[in-house]
């Protein structure tokens, strides 16, 4: 509380105190001459009485209710005089911040000129706007039916310059130099010549004629070349002259591409192909036919990449693709496109001997039989973002993709001016390098059996691991045997049946078994399997023709009828299923 408000209220208390011993000395007077006229009627006593009484009380009231007043007056004046004080300080204090932050760019003192345009007088920013004014910049290039505006260059030195004349408060003339703008000439001619430049195109081949079964040809294409080193030059030479509205005719010279169509036309031919058995399931067949027309007449340009899943998209049955047997978290399941995956493993056996460069591949979960165990080519639909075959054309012409089915046999190969040099061959070897363990085995409740008789419905086939190298031939030499990949295989559990229910269940007619159980092929013919060991053998060619392991030659995946006596153990691949997912297989 100020010292003002303290005093006031001070002296209102007084001057209180002061008026009320004024009303009293008033009241007692008046209760004296009351006493002193007791002997009058008592009629009159009683209305005088009456009267002192009534505006005695009456005065005082109405004496203190102003003094109240005018103390709370006192006290509101007090008040706004010292929010009015306060306020006038706040925004002084307000005032100075923003001066103290807000500073005025200081003006050029010195009698200076830059490039002969007087800049005394003003500040760096205006002096900046008048000498580019004074430029009149509007330098462009053209190429072409192309017109480009080049920033200005010059800007950056402008700014520098006027930097040094402020820093040295000299008079004089500065001019502003263009020796240093090199490197900024080099990035506006390098964008241009991005722009501008025009790749040759190789003579290859353009399209596929489906009818006809063959590849049409187009002709090579002229590149152009901006010549950046003149383009440089010639902007170079317009700032140092002082045209900074000039406008400069970029040029290019021809380049001529590497391969023509004739050269093209020549060397064209098939320069890797596979081909691989299939079973006479004719859903899984009617599947892989499917599939096989649809990466049919495949053109692919230089640096382009193949996907599987996106040439074929999702095997649906609304695309005619059959329900047929598929491996789903191991399980056979009857999946539509069953059977894509010999299509994009036996691609994939192509793609390596024409010596494309694969960019995605994954192994199945469990050991194919079509080709050798490492060297197979998983697909599995999902959106795009499934498992995937894919590969890039690092070749310098398009190639082509032909791929087809005839009966049991599927071929794949691929078209183009060859990729590897003259003489040289690449081919994939796989062996086995580690055995694994089976899962445990699966028992089937059989009270036919005698209690404690166990019998192997069948039998269990191991997991495995193999190691797959790319080897390299020059002229039937080995100049390079390199890893290409490993791969990993589950095993698959036995099937035992047993009884543990202490007796034998009667039947009405024993018989001896004479017919297999259903195949695991989930919809695969019915004919017995006939197997073979696997062979570790990878091609020995850059192109075979041959058809893959023996172990899916002759039936391919699919065929392992169950007998009552388990079979003997082998290493040979089991009948391929294909997926950990639906659509490949």
């Amino acid at each position: 509380m100020s010292d003002t408000f303290r005093n006031s209220r001070a002296g209102g208390r007084s001057r209180q105190s002061s008026a009320a011993d004024r009303i009293m000395a008033v009241q007692n007077a008046r209760n004296k001459g009351t006493g002193a006229r007791r002997g009058g009627s008592g009629r009159r006593r009683g209305r005088g009485r009456g009267r002192g009484r009534g505006q005695g009380p009456d005065m005082a009231k109405i004496v203190l209710i102003a003094i109240g007043v005018v103390i709370f007056l006192i006290c509101v004046a007090v008040g706004l005089q010292s929010c009015a004080r306060s306020g006038k300080q706040d925004a002084g204090s307000e005032t100075s911040t923003e001066e103290t932050t807000t500073e005025p760019e200081t003006e050029i003192e010195a009698e200076i000129t830059v490039n002969g345009i007087q800049i005394h007088g003003l500040t760096k920013s205006e002096a900046m706007e008048k000498v580019l004014a004074d430029m009149g910049w509007k330098m462009k290039v053209t190429f072409g039916d192309s017109t480009e505006e080049l920033p200005n260059l010059m800007e950056a030195n402008v700014d520098a310059v006027i930097e040094e004349a402020l820093a040295k408060k000299e008079s004089g003339d500065y001019t502003v130099q263009t020796d240093d703008l090199d490197d900024a000439v080099q990035v506006e001619v390098k964008a241009l010549a991005a722009k501008w430049d025009v790749e040759p195109k190789n003579g290859s081949i353009a399209s596929y004629d489906k009818s006809t079964g063959k590849f049409t040809f187009a002709g090579a294409q002229t590149g152009k070349k901006i010549d950046q080193e003149k383009l440089a030059s010639d902007i170079t030479a317009a700032m140092k002259a002082g045209e900074y509205d000039k406008t400069i005719t970029a040029t290019a010279n021809e380049v001529q591409p590497e391969i023509t169509e004739a050269q093209a036309r020549d060397n064209f031919k098939k320069i890797g192909t596979y081909t691989t058995t299939t079973t006479t399931n004719k859903d899984r067949n009617e599947n892989i036919r499917l599939a096989c027309a649809a990466i049919n007449g495949t053109i692919l340009q230089p640096g382009e990449e193949f996907s599987f899943n996106k040439m074929t998209g999702n095997r649906t049955t609304e695309k005619g693709y059959k329900p047929a047997g598929a491996y789903s978290n191991g399980v056979v399941v009857q999946e539509p496109g069953g059977g894509v995956c010999q299509v994009s493993s036996t691609l994939y056996n192509a793609v390596v001997f024409a010596g494309l460069k694969t960019t995605e591949r994954h192994a199945h979960t469990y050991e194919p039989s079509y080709v050798t165990p490492g060297e197979d080519a998983m697909v599995s639909y999902d959106g795009y973002a499934g498992p995937d075959l894919r590969f890039v054309n690092n070749g310098k012409t398009a190639i082509g993709i032909k791929a087809s089915i005839s009966g049991q046999t599927l071929t794949v190969s691929i078209y183009g001016n060859p990729i590897l040099e003259d003489g040289v061959t690449v081919s994939m070897h796989s062996e086995k390098i580690k055995e694994l363990d089976a899962p445990a085995p699966t028992y089937v409740e059989d009270p036919t059996l005698q209690p404690g008789t166990e019998v192997v419905a069948k039998a269990a086939t191991p997991g495995s691991r193999w190691q797959t190298n790319l080897i390299t031939k020059k002229n039937g030499q080995v100049v390079s045997d390199v890893l290409l990949h490993n791969s990993t295989y589950k095993g698959k559990a036995a099937t035992i049946k047993r009884n543990t229910s202490g007796t034998v269940a009667a039947t009405e007619t024993p018989s001896t078994e004479s017919a297999a159980a259903p195949s695991e092929s989930a919809g695969e013919s019915t004919a017995a399997e006939t197997t073979a060991a696997e062979t570790t053998a990878a091609p020995t060619t850059a192109a075979p023709t041959t058809a893959a392991p023996s172990a899916g030659s002759n039936y391919g995946p699919g065929y392992t009828p169950e007998t009552t006596a388990a079979p003997a153990e082998t290493n040979q691949a089991p009948s391929d299923m294909g997926l950990i997912a639906p659509n490949g297989q």
